[in-house]
């Protein structure tokens, strides 16, 4: 059914947008708080969750507001002011480096990194939709069916970022140390090249 591709095609680019580096990024300084998979699964559904409750909402606004004004850099600027803040917040947490007792688990602070990367991709994500499927409610499905390939994208993503802190293939204290400080420096890296250019 040739009508149903776009919408398909939506999901299977939702999981890709999930593997975008700022994403992953984000999600990498979230999960590493975690020393089982439980509580890194739970921290990508949430951001998953936020990611979707963003798009649905500002895509909505774009859509029946035509809220132009949402469609800034400025939004792409706090994402980089967002991963700066949690790569700082990594690097200068000793939990961080060396496995210990699970952390406990913050849901609502995964869900508020969703919304602000649902935030900044929500321009561009209401223009493709448009230029897919015609028509506001075609355009809002196509949305929400990104969201969810988003989220199963997501999914995958902090699974497999999880597979070398498993019990049997856990990091020593100095390889573990060294992979919090790269992922820690690329993380603020990347954040301060957003900010630089989109403001």
């Amino acid at each position: 059914m040739p009508s149903l591709l776009p919408f398909l095609f939506a999901v299977v680019m939702g999981m890709g947008h999930a593997f975008e580096p700022d994403h992953l990024l984000a999600v990498s300084t979230l999960v590493a708080r975690h020393d089982q998979l439980r509580g890194a699964l739970k921290n990508g559904l949430f951001w998953g969750l936020g990611h979707t409750t963003m798009l649905a909402i500002f895509g909505g606004l774009l859509i029946f507001g035509r809220a132009t004004f949402l469609q800034s850099g400025y939004f792409e600027a706090m994402v980089g002011l967002m991963l700066i803040g949690l790569g700082i917040s990594r690097l200068v947490d000793k939990n961080s480096y060396q496995p210990g007792p699970v952390l406990r688990q913050r849901p609502g602070f995964a869900y508020s990194v969703g919304l602000v990367h649902g935030l900044a991709g929500s321009g561009a994500l209401v223009l493709l939709a448009l230029n897919a499927i015609p028509g506001p409610a075609g355009a809002i499905a196509y949305i929400l069916l990104f969201g969810l390939g988003s989220v199963l994208g997501m999914l995958v993503a902090v699974s497999l970022m999880r597979i070398p802190f498993t019990p049997r293939m856990r990091l020593g204290r100095r390889l573990r140390a060294g992979a919090v400080v790269l992922s820690s420096v690329l993380s603020v890296g990347y954040g301060g090249w957003m900010v630089w250019t989109h403001v």
